[in-house]
């Protein structure tokens, strides 16, 4: 009996799976059918708008939504990505100049003998990136010093696409600041704040181009201000940077730190990094400082810097402590240098420096930033506590020189281009040479001598296409009107001979 129940319990099990495989499968047939007639619709709402959660507080404390879309609006099209050019030798290439060489042949080949390298291999450039902003509709843009540095040429890229060659109208290596021009119409720019009312916890937004990405926006808020972070390795540095937390990388360098309005309180240059990369904070160029940087550069044709002639440390209580005095808010003079603007108006080593011109001074990059603004010639009032009280002080600065005088730098649109700082030499050097005079190029920024020649910093020129060359008159004169080759003669302090320098005027 229990044999004949088995074949009736598996008969049973198949005609029950084989009713639940009906079901399913004419249920899906069926779905098909319906699907065929009533497809699927995935619904999409158009034209939904972004949901302000965060709000803020304008100048007259009205409460309002936080909102960044209208102030990218109004800064991107005045920001630009800049591209510099350098062209390099590889393999076993030298780089060389024609020279008139101490030997017996010279006199048989005459000027035509050069030095020539082997195994001559084609340059290949190099290229680098970064960003600037557009400050006035002639074409001026602030970048900073190091974007440029180095480079034979700099192309800028609007925002809309359209590249220009740009001239590099005066570099600052002491703030890292460069100005540069392009020929073009309609351009949108960008206006500067006073960077002295900006407050620590506003928000700001960083415009540039890292990594490769162009116009890229980033927020956040001002994290501290007059930071220095001693990445300026320049004799007479200044650092004074905003710092924000708002994410900068690398090729965000010269582009632009904005507030809510849309205006520029700073220029993007530094972060603080162990991987190279954003880390948390970055820090820009006061506008402050820009500004006073610009109007030398186009007044002056260099950056006219007031100094103190003062070796200070921003106080604190370990410093107290080291030097046993009652601590108070303030910079301590270390030294004093001897004939010194400083000196001249009684300021001591121990004195602690509390207000410039009324305004408190609480760190030494603080007192920079509002030294570095003043021009040789200025007058500033220093308040000073010395053994406990205070004496003021009047200070007229002085240049690095000791002088008050300003050092203007001759500003022909020939000299721009060929991209070189000049300076006359003194009459001992030129009879040290056994020359009768010359012009020394004391610095090289992107122009016509570094895309076109080896020439190297020090290099004087004494002849101009075979004529005489005494200041810097002579070369803007000999130059102003040229067209086609030129040919500069010349020689380099630390190592005698007669160099020569060739390249063309033509665009």
């Amino acid at each position: 009996m229990k044999n004949s129940e088995k074949p009736q319990k598996r008969w049973k099990t198949y005609l029950f799976s084989a009713l639940i495989a009906f079901v399913v499968s004419f249920g899906v047939i069926n779905l098909n059918e319906r699907l065929k007639e009533d497809p699927i619709a995935i619904q999409q709402v158009s034209g939904l708008k972004g949901q302000h959660v965060l709000y803020t507080a304008d100048n007259e404390g009205n409460i309002k939504p936080l909102d960044f879309t209208k102030t990218t609006d109004k800064v991107l099209d005045a920001v630009v990505h800049i591209k510099s050019i350098k062209s390099s030798a590889s393999g076993s290439a030298e780089q060389f100049e024609y020279r008139q060489l101490p030997d017996p042949f010279r006199d048989f080949f005459g000027d035509m003998f050069k030095r020539a390298p082997e195994g001559k291999i084609q340059p290949q450039p190099i290229y680098g990136t970064g960003s600037g902003v557009i400050i006035h509709d002639e074409g001026y843009i602030i970048t900073n010093n190091h974007v440029i540095d180095n480079a034979d040429e700099v192309e800028v890229t609007l925002y809309n696409n359209e590249t220009y060659d740009a001239t590099v109208i005066g570099t600052d290596p002491t703030t890292d600041l460069a100005l540069l021009q392009i020929r073009a119409d309609n351009l949108k720019t960008m206006a500067m704040v006073n960077s002295d009312d900006v407050e620590v916890g506003e928000w700001v937004l960083a415009v540039g181009n890292p990594m490769g990405l162009n116009s890229t926006v980033t927020a956040g808020i001002v994290s501290a201000k007059a930071r220095n972070i001693n990445i300026n390795k320049e004799k007479f540095a200044v650092e004074s940077f905003i710092q924000t937390d708002a994410a900068i990388n690398p090729g965000n360098s010269g582009g632009a730190l904005v507030n809510l309005e849309g205006n520029l309180i700073g220029v993007n240059t530094a972060i603080a990094s162990r991987t190279g990369t954003y880390n948390g904070y970055g820090f820009a160029v006061p506008s402050n400082i820009i500004t006073k940087v610009v109007e030398d550069l186009l007044k002056y044709g260099k950056v006219q810097r007031g100094m103190l002639g003062v070796t200070i440390r921003t106080m604190d209580g370990t410093l107290a402590k080291e030097k046993n005095v009652e601590f108070s808010k303030g910079v301590w003079v270390e030294n004093v240098g001897e004939n010194s603007a400083a000196d001249k108006a009684g300021i001591e080593p121990g004195d602690i420096i509390l207000k410039v011109n009324d305004v408190m001074v609480n760190t030494s990059p603080r007192l920079q930033e509002i030294i570095a603004s003043k021009r040789p010639g200025d007058t500033v009032k220093i308040t000073v506590k010395r053994d406990g009280k205070e004496k003021i002080f009047k200070v007229v600065l002085e240049n690095a020189k000791g002088t008050t005088d300003i050092l203007k730098k001759e500003r022909k649109e020939v000299l721009n281009l060929l991209g070189a700082d000049f300076e006359t030499i003194d009459k001992s050097i030129a009879k040290k040479l056994g020359i009768d005079g010359g012009v020394k190029v004391v610095r090289l920024y992107p122009g016509k001598i570094r895309k076109e020649t080896q020439m190297r910093e020090g290099f004087i020129i004494t002849h101009i296409d075979g004529k005489k060359v005494t200041d810097i008159d002579d070369i803007a004169k000999l130059l102003e009107d040229k067209k086609g080759g030129v040919m500069l003669q010349g020689t380099y302090e630390k190592d005698p001979g007669k160099y020569y320098y060739a390249f063309g005027l033509d665009s």
